[in-house]
């Protein structure tokens, strides 16, 4: 009886042990499992930071690319064209002229203030071209509405743009960002696309500024624009996301469901992010 209730205390002690050794294992295996999930989580983490922080530095050196590029054809415009303008009007008003006719010296003040003249009409394209004036005077509606005219007028392409409720303006710095957005845009589609027409219509809602482009001609879809703005080239469409990124807007590719048109949304919100 002793030997009995000795054997069956003998077992009982045995699948204690083997259930603590079971349980021991498996806490081993859940925390290993839990560790690894772990791991893997945080090499996510960390690799979407390095995504995230590679495309911001591609917003920012397709941003810096853009301003050098500014600034060096505005050198370029100086040098090539105002340089020598200005170097021209020194010759009519060396130190010579006052030994000169009178006949000579008005007509060598004629000549010099023809082409100060035409200096002056440089500098104010130039400065045109970095800050146009109906942009600034009359607003973003002004601004692509005599752009899309222009176009229009050139008998290339048709083009038209219809402003519904453009009432209250965004910020000048705004404007000017979602402004140059469309006019590269606009100017890609000129020149790759093909299109018979280019329509641009606008809308808002309480948080945002809606533009949107449609065009008839070859065209891309998000999965594209997203690929070629992060490549080493197309320096237009990286500029068109380094804007989009100041802006804290959002830009949609995409081919109509009647596949006859393309179009491009510009999310801009009212609130500047800048």
């Amino acid at each position: 009886m002793i030997l009995l209730q000795a054997l069956q205390n003998t077992g009982t002690d045995k699948l204690v042990l083997i259930g603590s050794v079971g349980m021991v294992v498996l806490a081993v295996v859940i925390i290993a499992f839990v560790s690894m999930h772990q791991r893997k989580v945080t090499r996510y983490h960390k690799e979407m930071q390095r995504l995230e922080q590679d495309k911001q530095q591609a917003y920012l050196k397709a941003s810096v690319r853009f301003q050098e590029e500014e600034r060096q054809r505005i050198a370029a415009d100086l040098h090539d064209d105002a340089g020598p303008l200005l170097a021209t009007v020194r010759l009519y008003l060396n130190d010579n002229l006052v030994n000169q006719e009178k006949a000579s010296q008005l007509q060598s003040i004629f000549s010099a203030k023809q082409i100060i003249d035409d200096a002056i009409q440089l500098i104010r394209n130039i400065s045109h071209s970095l800050m146009p004036p109906t942009l600034k005077n009359f607003g973003l509606e002004s601004a692509v509405t005599d752009l899309f005219q222009k176009i229009n007028g050139s008998g290339v392409i048709k083009a038209s743009a219809r402003f519904h409720d453009y009432r209250v303006r965004l910020k000048t710095e705004q404007e000017m960002l979602a402004f140059r957005v469309v006019q590269e845009l606009v100017n890609n589609i000129i020149k790759h696309s093909n299109a018979g027409f280019i329509h641009l219509t606008e809308n808002v809602n309480s948080n945002n500024l809606y533009i949107r482009i449609h065009h008839d001609g070859q065209g891309i879809v998000q999965s594209e624009y997203d690929k070629l703005s992060h490549l080493g080239t197309g320096l237009g469409l990286k500029n068109i996301a380094s804007r989009m990124k100041v802006l804290g807007g959002k830009i949609l590719f995409e081919l109509d469901a009647s596949h006859t048109y393309y179009k491009i949304t510009l999310e801009v919100p009212k609130e500047q992010v800048i």
